[in-house]
């Protein structure tokens, strides 16, 4: 301790690593620039010019989310590489349901005490995950925050904001019984359910440096940290092809609570299991926790991690044009009349997943 008293850094704040840290996340953000952008990042603010952006008469569309417990899991393994990509995928993933195309995202990351290996790391995901969204990463706040977090630990979230043209908002409303539902293929768990992986991990007595039971090639930690998948690119190209009537993001709910969302009261959805296959690692969630699949379509996106609804003549293009941006789908359901309170029905499950 000084002899004229307490500084900041006596008490776990270090305010010249977090000025450092500041110059590091200036270069990713550079990284990440698009048209309508027009401030450097360390101002009080950033600034974005919606004209220069192409909009003429925008509705603006905003989302925050985070990476949940899948940051425990990177914790663990002391590997931060693709977190920032799933914190990026939660919000952008969101917009782009309502039609809207993310403009700019701005991180918050706190702490205990600021590692800038493993920060740097976290950022360099993100820019990644705006650069595969579009959107330009204009901010954020970092915080050290001792008292609060136990040393080594985090928290991550991400705010992101969207445009969309007054005229092409995807509503849902024009929805109707026959439309087909197109199932988008995830790339794993994504960012949600990670306190029940938690828990099976636990129970089976396996550590994240084992390998994957279900991923050959991998150990259990890389299998679990594969990263959300963006469908920001995807579903734009569909949109402004005027193929998509509404989109849904399998997140927190699962298939069975967020289809509902994007359709009108008088309709259903109806799916069937039996149109894809259950992936490894679900398959080996439901086999050990054991997670009644009832409930695995509560928690889990089970494949699916991104849905849209499209009208039966337009199925096969659309088909065509996700695979041409890297997307697999197919076709899992339809759109029926709603009879009674019942929003949402997936048949198949114990017949087709063979849990």
């Amino acid at each position: 301790m000084s002899v004229s008293g307490y500084n900041y850094r006596d008490v776990g704040v270090d305010i010249d690593v977090g000025n450092n840290f500041v110059h590091v996340v200036q270069q990713f953000a550079k990284s990440t620039a698009r048209a309508g952008t027009l401030a450097q990042l360390g101002g009080f603010g950033a600034l974005f010019d919606l004209q220069k952006a192409g909009y003429h008469d925008p509705i603006l569309v905003s989302a925050a989310d985070g990476v949940g417990t899948k940051l425990k899991i990177a914790t663990a393994v002391d590997n931060f590489d693709t977190i920032g990509i799933d914190l990026v995928a939660m919000s952008v993933n969101d917009l782009v349901v309502h039609g809207a195309e993310p403009l700019f995202f701005l991180d918050y990351i706190a702490t205990r005490s600021l590692n800038i290996k493993n920060a740097t790391r976290i950022v360099a995901g993100i820019a990644e995950g705006c650069c595969q969204a579009g959107c330009a990463l204009v901010g954020g706040e970092t915080a050290e925050m001792p008292g609060t977090y136990a040393e080594g630990d985090y928290d991550l979230a991400g705010f992101a904001v969207g445009a969309v043209e007054r005229g092409c908002v995807l509503t849902g409303q024009s929805v109707v019984p026959g439309d087909i539902v197109l199932g988008l293929a995830s790339d794993g768990l994504h960012a949600n359910g990670y306190s029940m992986v938690r828990h099976v991990v636990a129970t089976q007595g396996l550590s994240y440096t084992d390998p994957a039971p279900f991923a050959s090639g991998l150990t259990l930690g890389e299998a679990l940290l594969v990263p959300t998948r963006i469908y920001v690119q995807p579903c734009l190209t569909l949109m402004r092809a005027g193929l998509v009537k509404a989109l849904a993001h399998i997140t927190g709910g699962g298939l069975l609570e967020n289809v509902p969302r994007v359709i009108p009261d008088s309709c259903a959805v109806a799916l069937d299991a039996t149109t894809w296959a259950l992936p490894p690692v679900f398959h080996w969630i439901a086999q050990h926790g054991p997670v009644a699949l009832s409930e695995m379509v509560r928690i889990f996106n089970c494949g699916i991690g991104m849905i849209a609804i499209i009208t039966p003549f337009e199925v096969e293009h659309a088909i065509d044009m996700l695979a041409a941006n890297g997307v697999p789908s197919l076709s899992i359901g339809v759109i029926t009349p709603r009879n009674g309170d019942r929003a949402i029905t997936i048949s198949g499950m114990e017949v087709a997943w063979h849990v």
